[in-house]
């Protein structure tokens, strides 16, 4: 059975800095599409950042880009989001997602985490 596990989210003040990781289990081929999506109180979820199954593809969204950085490391089947300068509208509900297919930012994932709170406080 697929399961997704996130940790590492947080409180941190504005300009600060967090990690994330997703943990995987039960996937067969040890390569495939890995996305963070978040979901502010009140909002509908949205892509934060995703790559394809051979890191040939990364993308951001606008709202992320220079400081957030989503990288893998496929031999701990671990998925990072590295955060810095956080803002208050960062706030939300951060959810790692995988596939074999790659969706760009789009929420058709089939697997989902949990999701990792992070509030920014100003």
């Amino acid at each position: 059975q697929v399961k997704l596990v996130e940790s590492g989210g947080g409180s941190v003040q504005a300009g600060g800095s967090l990690r994330f990781s997703c943990a995987s289990t039960g996937y067969i081929r040890n390569s495939y599409c890995r996305a963070w999506f978040r979901q502010a109180q009140g909002k509908e979820r949205e892509g934060v950042a995703d790559m394809d199954s051979d890191d040939a593809i990364t993308v951001y969204a606008d709202s992320v880009k220079g400081r957030f950085t989503i990288y893998k490391d496929n031999a701990k089947k671990l998925l990072y989001l590295q955060m810095k300068s956080l803002d208050p509208e960062d706030t939300g509900m951060y959810y790692c997602a995988a596939d074999q297919v790659y969706w760009e930012l789009l929420s058709d994932y089939n697997d989902w985490g949990q999701g990792t709170q992070v509030t920014v406080s100003s």
